[in-house]
């Protein structure tokens, strides 16, 4: 079993043994995240739904992002994937979600947001929130695979801390 499954099915048994539901909000990694998950037999147990909000009129309408935030901070900022977050639970049947908003290259960096650079956002219901952002190395492919992996080991962590 490769790496990337092996961690999908470890949250997803963390996530059932929880009794916990996951949705995804994703832009850069384009529904990677929930591609993992869902790759996993009896996914459906534990995992929603997802929301690819590559666009940020996509981000608006499906998550509820505020166009101020977009505006002020931008589609990869901290601000944005947090509101993202709270979207993709409140437009759900999840009590988790993870959102991400990145640069994967290879075009689109700026000196403030080089290519690399991604923003996460975890949150469970209203017990737990993690905004981190993170460099990332490689082209487009590496850092979408890297981004995939830390959205679920991250959480992965935070839920076994909880048993």
């Amino acid at each position: 079993m490769e790496t990337g499954q092996n961690l999908s099915l470890l949250l997803g048994e963390q996530l059932n043994k929880q009794q916990l539901v996951m949705a995804t909000a994703e832009s850069c990694t384009g529904g990677g995240v929930s591609t993992a998950i869902t790759d996993i037999a009896g996914s459906s147990a534990w995992f929603d739904r997802a929301f690819v909000t590559y666009s940020n009129e996509a981000k608006m309408e499906m998550l509820g992002v505020n166009e101020s935030t977009l505006i002020e901070h931008g589609a990869v900022s901290e601000p944005t994937v947090i509101e993202m977050v709270h979207g993709a639970i409140r437009c759900s049947n999840a009590n988790v979600a993870v959102s991400i908003s990145g640069i994967a290259g290879p075009s689109g960096g700026t000196k403030d947001k080089p290519i690399g650079t991604v923003c996460f956002a975890w949150a469970i219901d209203n017990k737990w929130e993690k905004v981190e952002t993170f460099q990332l190395d490689g082209d487009r492919a590496q850092v979408r695979k890297q981004a995939i992996e830390i959205a679920q080991k991250v959480l992965y962590e935070y839920l076994c801390k909880q048993n």
